[in-house]
């Protein structure tokens, strides 16, 4: 067979970096979502980007499928080897390459995650902002587009990737964009990478934009009557202007959950949990901005987090609301997804959601970025009740259907990975077919991550 001969060939460059066994299988066989196990035919741990190029060399010759793995975070299955073949796990290079002080940026490899990064960086006065939750990879997110809480105030890594290196399928090394910040040079070649979840290429070097650390950050925790309430009062401060470093919102079921798991005593109501970065002046005025607006709005208590333990405590709250919400069924899994609409949009979303899951009897909690009108929805199941589970997937199909019909999109930071592949044409139209025809070009013999993201026929 043909994955024969190229694990054969890639155990001779790999050595020790190579392994077939069974336990490592397994770890790369499994993710975050609610996907099957798919362990892969073998694993490899490069050190260098001539690696990762040789690695494709071999295996476009003998026609061995690759996919990349970063930490295994994703949730729509992004890093699930479906159709075997070999994994990439960029763990080993997982260096910083160089800081720039001065320009705000830096060149790293796709191993370093985001709390590595910042760790780094913290003698510097800068920081990498974008906060998916999990501390994952960053050549992982770069991949995903991934965003999270701080997105309404910094970006996604759409915004903050300059540049990347990436071996391409025929094992080419290719450099995209520059550190200049901005550029009319040709086709935009980091933002086709960036999201494509390696489907085109593989990344092994990023370059990423850098921000200030704030000179002081506050925080706070609101409640409201209904989630109308609390989105109508982010509406009135993003339009006046207010730069909100980050906005979250989490539903009652959510406050449930994270009030049996982290010992809290928050009502259990809609609430807004808030962050403003700046300085000590510009902070205080936001954050009273903010609490006249709320107050407007009908909010209810307005606990504010100046100390950064109050405010880490907060975080932690919200980062780990996924494995509160888990375990208000052990044993149950969950359908992890997202959906984003216009913000104006954003209140009649979750609440069409919220009633949707109670008609046909979905747990389902609800949280998300309300800055940017993306939202998720954990959606529980019992693996030992097949009807469950149906009645889980088709909640998932109509919150994508509500969502297209908002004006909005299928997903706004999970991506595509198999969990929303079936949705691409309704969504793009002939798009999705333009987007095959981009894979056509870049990898014909569709090796990198195939079964993701395009058409069938490619």
């Amino acid at each position: 067979m043909a994955n024969d001969a190229a694990l054969n060939d890639l155990a001779d460059l790999l050595g020790q970096a190579f392994t077939r066994s069974k336990s490592d299988l397994d770890l790369h066989g499994r993710s975050e979502s609610h996907f099957p196990p798919t362990p892969p035919d073998a694993v490899a741990y490069p050190s260098t980007t001539a690696e990762v190029a040789e690695i494709m060399r071999i295996c476009a010759r003998h026609g061995c499928p690759v996919t990349a793995w970063g930490t295994g975070t994703s949730l729509e299955g992004q890093s699930q080897a479906v159709r075997g073949g070999v994994v990439v796990d960029f763990s080993r290079m997982n260096r910083v390459l160089e800081v720039n002080q001065a320009d705000m940026d830096v060149r790293i490899q796709p191993g370093v995650t985001r709390e590595a990064l910042n760790e780094d960086l913290r003698a510097t006065g800068l920081f990498f902002p974008v906060d998916p939750g999990a501390n994952a990879s960053l050549g992982g997110m770069a991949a995903t587009r991934a965003s999270g809480t701080t997105a309404v105030r910094y970006g996604t890594m759409r915004d903050n990737v300059l540049g990347l290196e990436v071996v391409l399928a025929d094992g080419r090394v290719i450099r995209t964009g520059t550190r200049a910040r901005k550029s009319s040079a040709g086709y935009d070649l980091t933002g086709l990478f960036v999201g494509s979840e390696g489907t085109l290429g593989l990344i092994t070097e990023l370059t990423l934009r850098l921000h200030g650390q704030p000179e002081a950050v506050s925080a706070a925790v609101c409640a409201f009557d209904s989630i109308g309430q609390a989105v109508r009062a982010v509406i009135d401060t993003i339009q006046i202007g207010v730069p909100m470093a980050r906005i979250e919102i989490v539903d009652p079921a959510t406050v449930r959950a994270v009030n049996a798991y982290a010992g809290m005593s928050l009502p259990e109501l809609p609430h807004l949990l808030v962050e403003f970065h700046g300085s000590a002046a510009g902070v205080e005025e936001q954050a009273r901005t903010f609490g006249e607006i709320v107050q407007d709005h009908g909010g209810l208590g307005f606990d504010w987090a100046s100390d950064p333990a109050d405010r880490k405590a907060l975080w932690t709250m919200r980062h780990n609301a996924f494995y509160a919400i888990l375990a208000l069924r052990p044993g149950c899994r969950s359908i992890v997804t997202d959906v984003c609409v216009p913000i104006s949009r954003l209140a009649e979303a979750i609440e069409e959601t919220i009633a949707d899951l109670d008609a046909h009897q979905v747990t389902g909690p609800i949280l998300g970025h309300v800055g940017d009108g993306n939202f998720h929805a954990i959606l529980m199941f019992d693996p030992a009740d097949p009807a469950e589970e149906s009645r889980a997937m088709e909640a998932a199909g109509r919150m994508v259907d509500r969502a297209l019909a908002m004006g909005g999109t299928s997903t706004g930071e999970h991506g595509i990975g198999l969990g929303k592949r079936g949705y691409m044409a309704r969504e793009h139209g002939d798009g999705w077919q333009v987007m095959g025809a981009l894979k056509q070009s870049l990898d014909p013999a569709n090796l990198l991550n195939p079964g993701k993201i395009v058409p069938d026929e490619i």
